[in-house]
């Protein structure tokens, strides 16, 4: 008789999840038969593992939020205490080094196919499991293909051509046999979209435990990849976009209707801030459609903190333990958060001059995102930024800003300190404000007649924007800040509609580690970055050797080690790696 044996090795994550009940810990158990595993409390253990593993197996160095690999766009600079410090990412910074042998080139693609594993041995199981004895069978495949997918995403964004694991029942044996060519590209997002119809139509509307991913989830998650879907990239000797799939593009459209999301209690917070504040009053608010659950002070000895952003915490003064002050905003960014008298973005010349706060109008949202000398470190007087080594380790390569959206007060009952700072803040992976971007960039490419509606969703995010003054209500008084932003009026043509979105996304989205992946999608990165490193290296050196090579680098090598052991089936991406 076949025996499935719960190690310790297995079950260990599960001390290491959500604050949700569902991921309690349990004690490892003894071999089990086939029909015991089939029992229903044996059944939630592996979902439950399936959840936990997106959580442990993240580091400082591998953080699925991302924020490593964004580095490569202009929104971010890599940080730390000079670029000897994390060398394989100052080599994505500028481009230039990049090895097939660097272990982070292999230690992401390992960690999501562990990831992909786990999801695989839960859908095996409940496969086999009758619904009379486990009611909520489709519900939790549902969410194991979910989960599967959010795996090949992260992996596809990153490699462009993987092996896709979507038979749950594959020998170890058989792993090496797949091939990363077997689809094309497009063919590759579709497997992620079965994938994600079968968690759609299996999906309840709201969910009791806030961990798990609703209806709604899965609309915005298929609303992202049809966006993804839609730039075709399916010459396999180029990276280039060569056509917009408009069935992709109404896809994208349909799983971003907004009765979808209302149905579920869904929309936009009243004030952008709430989206990165870790009290409980505002973690699962209605703007996310779903997050990674963290917590402290649960019970366990450690709490479920999330360790994935120790990296990022800057040098504080006067606090134990100052960070490491990794991905550091670019002045590029906070640049495009200028805006005119009329409360606009200055599209296409924003990096023209630098933002002066004593002259300069701002977007409410740059002093919710990025942290800025001469304003106090996330909203709390005690600690007010300036421009000196106190504040930033590398202030001569990387400047003095930082990023807010993962970092807390230090007065913050919601952290952890020591060697590596943890935080109880969720990490939000879909949020309804992404969608709505998607929905009105969709929309504008189309251009079947309905770019008013596409501004008139856009002018939703700024209006909103324009209300989020909460914790700043005093910047404007107190630090002579000067804020506008308003919603767009006039009458626009395709081309300048598309500019539009495009910018709100950047502001909107800043430091979410969405930058390099939406210029690679568009099929701008080639021109956008190598503007953007001539443009840096007359104040930051490290850009001085920098180029973007076209057809290379948009996306990672495939690991040398996964190639030496694939038995010739895998094929490296193209770029001379």
């Amino acid at each position: 008789m076949k025996k499935i044996i719960y190690s310790a090795l297995v079950l260990a994550t599960l001390s290491m999840t959500s604050c949700s009940d569902f991921l309690d810990e349990h004690t490892p158990q003894a071999t089990l038969s086939d029909e015991q595993v089939k029992e229903a409390n044996h059944v939630d253990e592996l979902v439950t593992s399936a959840y936990a593993i997106f959580i442990s197996a993240e580091d400082i160095n591998s953080s699925f939020s991302m924020w490593n690999y964004d580095v490569r766009s202009d929104d971010a600079y890599k940080g730390g205490n000079g670029t000897s410090d994390g060398d394989v990412f100052h080599q994505l910074e500028i481009e230039q080094g990049v090895l097939t042998t660097n272990w982070n080139i292999s230690d992401m693609w390992q960690r999501l196919y562990n990831c992909i594993s786990r999801a695989n041995t839960a859908i095996a199981l409940l496969e086999q499991v009758n619904s009379t004895v486990y009611p909520r069978r489709d519900e939790r495949l549902a969410e194991m293909k979910f989960l599967r997918a959010y795996g090949h995403f992260l992996l596809k964004r990153l490699y462009k051509n993987i092996p896709f694991v979507v038979d749950p029942n594959l020998k170890s044996e058989q792993y090496n046999m797949l091939s990363n060519r077997e689809y094309t590209n497009d063919q590759g997002w579709q497997v992620i979209i079965d994938d994600l119809m079968e968690s759609y139509n299996n999906l309840p509307v709201h969910q009791a435990d806030k961990g798990r991913p609703t209806k709604a989830s899965a609309a915005a998650f298929l609303t992202k990849v049809y966006m993804y879907k839609a730039y075709h990239q399916d010459n396999e000797n180029t990276n280039e976009v060569t056509s917009i799939s408009k069935d992709d593009l109404l896809k994208a459209v349909q799983f971003s209707d907004p009765s979808i999301y209302a149905a579920g209690g869904y929309g936009l917070e009243s004030d952008f801030h709430n989206n990165f504040r870790p009290e409980p009053q505002f973690e699962n608010g209605k703007e996310s459609l779903w997050a990674m659950q963290y917590s402290i002070n649960d019970g366990t000895k450690n709490g479920n903190l999330n360790w994935s952003y120790g990296l990022i915490v800057p040098n504080i003064p006067g606090v134990t333990d100052g960070g490491c002050d990794f991905y550091k905003p670019s002045q590029n960014l906070v640049n495009a958060y200028r805006t005119d008298a009329n409360g606009h973005p200055y599209i296409g010349t924003f990096n023209n001059q630098d933002y002066n706060k004593a002259t300069d109008y701002a977007d409410p949202r740059l002093f919710l995102t990025i942290g800025i000398p001469g304003l106090p470190y996330e909203f709390n007087s005690k600690f007010m930024m300036d421009r000196t080594a106190t504040w930033s380790r590398s202030n001569g390569l990387y400047g003095y800003y930082v990023t807010l959206k993962q970092n807390v007060d230090p007065e913050s009952p919601y952290l952890k300190k020591g060697a590596w700072w943890g935080t109880s803040e969720n990490r939000i992976v879909f949020r309804y404000a992404d969608v709505l971007l998607e929905r009105a960039e969709a929309l504008i490419q189309l251009n079947d007649g309905r770019i008013n509606e596409a501004i008139n969703i856009i002018n939703q995010i700024r209006n909103r924007a324009k209300q989020s003054t909460s914790a700043i209500s005093n910047y404007q008084s107190d630090y002579g800040v000067r804020m506008n932003v308003m919603p767009y009026t006039g009458t626009y043509s395709q081309v300048e509609a598309l500019d539009i979105v495009k910018m709100e996304r950047r502001i909107e989205m800043g430091m979410e580690s969405e930058r390099f992946f939406d210029l690679v999608r568009w099929g701008e990165a080639e021109r956008v970055l190598n503007k953007y490193y001539a443009e840096e290296a007359n104040d930051c050196s490290i850009y001085s050797s920098a180029h973007f090579t076209k057809n290379k680098n948009e996306y990672l090598p495939i690991p040398y080690a996964q190639i030496a052991a694939s038995n010739g089936h895998y094929k490296q991406n193209i770029g001379q790696w």
